[in-house]
């Protein structure tokens, strides 16, 4: 897979900094039509997206465990959930992480 990226990149590289007109660009144009079309690659393309819909439920899964943790390592059960407070008492008076909107709208002076 990893080769396959290289390959189309290295193809929009050349596609795009290239200098030897439309000619060319067609010629490479029908060429990544060929090869979009061709069986065997839809075959592949239809067996990623079928193992994509198969894991997706797990992954959703293992995602959501890890935020959990994420959650309980960064916010530790029994707290007042008072941080915030206590993190502003910290900042400099003017400081923008004070603010309620610290990018406000409109005209400014």
């Amino acid at each position: 897979m990893k080769k396959l990226m290289l390959l189309v990149a290295g193809g929009v590289g050349y596609v795009l900094g290239t200098r030897a007109g439309r000619e060319r660009y067609e010629q490479i144009k029908k060429a990544a039509t060929r090869v979009k079309e061709d069986p065997r690659v839809q075959e592949k393309a239809h067996q990623a997206a079928d193992l994509a819909k198969d894991k997706a439920p797990v992954v959703k899964d293992k995602v959501a465990a890890a935020a959990s943790t994420a959650a309980d390592k960064v916010t530790p059960s029994g707290s007042s959930g008072d941080h915030r407070s206590d993190l502003e008492e910290q900042l400099h008076p003017d400081s923008t992480a004070r603010q309620d909107d610290p990018y406000p709208q409109g005209n400014l002076p």
